[in-house]
């Protein structure tokens, strides 16, 4: 019997304290309580989507970015400890270039702290480049975050690369949706 992929789909206010759970997992110190709940309701400019175990539910990660005249703003990506190193980073990252192209956005940018090498490598194999470093931006430890970026994303040369980006997950998750459910 074959297993389930997990599932993607636009976050809703009711995910906000499952989600927060992962955020605590995921990160130290983490967004406040209501974060995510505020961003829902309360930022236009906001698009979050959940990663689900399509067999129990359970949220294993979550993502999202903002909205910004023609630039999606990526602001977090988190997966659970546990859930890690199963390809779940790189999905959400996808569902999140397809809201952003979805949405019109022509470019996409973020921040990742120095020290985190497989972030910056995921985004790299997205086509992310580094552009500058923000000093000392991260408040629980005053680390650098190194910024990078990626343009044209509505090109036909990214749709090229997305389009191989997806063959790999379906590879490993036969039969997933990469477009997050909701999106509209």
């Amino acid at each position: 019997m074959s297993q389930l992929p997990p599932t993607l789909s636009m976050m809703h206010p009711a995910d906000a304290t499952e989600v927060m759970s992962v955020e605590q997992l995921a990160y130290s110190p983490g967004w406040p309580a209501t974060a995510f709940e505020r961003e829902l309701t309360q930022n236009g400019m906001a698009r979050y989507i959940v990663l689900r175990d399509a067999g129990t539910g359970r949220i294993d990660g979550f993502a999202g970015l903002w909205l910004m005249v023609d630039e999606a703003h990526v602001v977090t990506v988190a997966v659970l400890p546990e859930s890690r190193r199963k390809g779940f980073g790189r999905i959400l990252v996808a569902g999140l270039m397809a809201v952003a192209i979805e949405h019109g956005m022509t470019m996409a940018t973020l921040e990742v702290r120095v020290s985190n090498e497989a972030a910056r490598g995921l985004y790299r194999s997205f086509g992310f480049y580094e552009v500058g470093t923000r000093k000392r931006y991260y408040a629980d430890n005053r680390e650098d975050a190194v910024i990078m970026t990626k343009e044209d994303i509505q090109g036909e040369a990214y749709r090229r690369r997305l389009a191989r980006i997806a063959a790999g997950i379906e590879e490993q998750y036969p039969g997933i949706d990469l477009i997050p459910a909701g999106l509209a």
